[in-house]
């Protein structure tokens, strides 16, 4: 059969063929071309003491922008290798900004994505772009869905280890976006918009201790190893969170070396007891063990282990206000507003202590995808 390829797509969900009718155009097409490509916008409408907290935190969202620059540029050149392109690299950002139902996302991604060609009209590319979509939109919603099996299927479509590296590391990274932006909305007052009916996944079910964590896919080997791939290494090994994951994750040394930027930024963060709790939540929210067991053990992590219900009862005023706004951010990042942060107010919780909280929960999320979904716990 003839391939053929056409410019641009016939409608904003990208999952659709493109065809031969004028192509339509986003719902906010200048989203595309906004400066600021983390926050989206959300920085400038900041004033006041909420304007000093995002000063003081410009290490990490200036780590968080480099990340965005190195997994969704500009401009993308295919290997071997590296077979993702632009289109796909978008298309899944797209899959999971909807997952999130944050409208901000939504509207930038989809802006990004319209002008590109879409992938050949061939049957191989159709299920490529099929499997492709669904893994993003099951790994961004509920990562234990994610299997050995539900792995295996990307290589079958053609995907590298080095492809699926990055392809977790995008759908990684528009998880801790979209709960990063949904915390500072939050904390503007601005109204939500979300679509009721719409069911939020079960939390994972309790797990016990894993003795270690595994990959599922080959390492990178040190006699094969680029140069780098070795710097990334030497700057991130020694980060106690990604000791385990290094040597898998440097299929992608460029993201494997702005990952532990970001860590480094956030290192403060998540070491407080505050954002410790919040990291903890997300880990049993999304049954990442290898994240959880991080967490000082003790009588809250007894209760958390069992499930969020059985914290709240046992937690302090302080630690039941950080483990509500944690779940909820963690569970439905699209409804989190205003409402969801008064119980932080109200236990004396300044901005930059709530936007401590709310990072260190938003990158526990995105590293208890890449832990779930790229290895295992024995």
């Amino acid at each position: 059969m003839e391939q053929r390829r056409f410019s641009g797509n016939s409608h904003w969900y990208h999952e659709t063929q493109s065809t031969l009718t004028s192509q339509a155009a986003p719902l906010v097409p200048e989203a595309a071309d906004i400066e600021d490509r983390f926050l989206l916008g959300l920085a400038s409408a900041c004033t006041g003491e909420l304007q000093e907290t995002l000063f003081l935190a410009q290490p990490a969202l200036l780590a968080s922008r480099e990340m965005y620059d190195v997994l969704l540029p500009r401009q993308v050149t295919t290997s071997l290798t590296h077979t993702l392109t632009l289109y796909d690299r978008l298309s899944t950002a797209l899959t999971v900004a909807q997952v999130t139902g944050i409208q901000r996302l939504c509207n930038h991604y989809a802006a990004r994505l319209n002008p590109l060609p879409g992938p050949d009209s061939s049957r191989e590319s159709n299920h490529r772009l099929t499997q492709i979509t669904e893994y993003a939109r099951q790994l961004a919603s509920q990562p234990t869905l994610i299997t050995p099996a539900t792995l295996m299927r990307l290589d079958e479509v053609g995907l590298t280890a080095p492809d699926i590296i990055t392809f977790s590391q995008i759908i990684g990274f528009v998880s801790y976006q979209a709960r990063v932006v949904a915390g500072i909305h939050a904390m503007l007052a601005l109204p939500v918009c979300w679509i009721p009916g719409v069911n939020v996944p079960a939390d994972a079910d309790p797990f016990l201790p894993g003795d270690r964590w595994q990959p599922q896919l080959p390492p990178v080997e040190l006699r094969y190893a680029s140069a780098r791939q070795l710097e990334a290494l030497t700057f991130c090994q020694p980060q106690a969170v990604l000791k385990e994951s290094a040597w898998l994750l440097a299929h992608d040394a460029s993201a494997l070396y702005g990952w532990g930027r970001l860590f480094g930024a956030l290192e403060a963060s998540l070491e407080t007891p505050e954002g410790a709790l919040g990291a903890a939540v997300a880990a049993r929210i999304n049954g990442s063990a290898a994240c959880f067991y991080r967490y000082p053990s003790g009588m809250l992590r007894d209760a958390l282990q069992q499930n969020i219900e059985r914290a709240m009862a046992v937690a302090g005023d302080t630690d039941r206000a950080i483990i509500q706004a944690a779940a909820q951010l963690t569970r439905s990042p699209e409804r989190f507003n205003a409402a969801q942060i008064q119980p932080l107010q109200a236990q004396g919780f300044t901005l930059s202590l709530m936007l401590n909280i709310f990072m260190s929960t938003a990158l526990a999320s995105w590293n208890n995808r890449l832990m779930q979904s790229l290895g295992t716990t024995t």
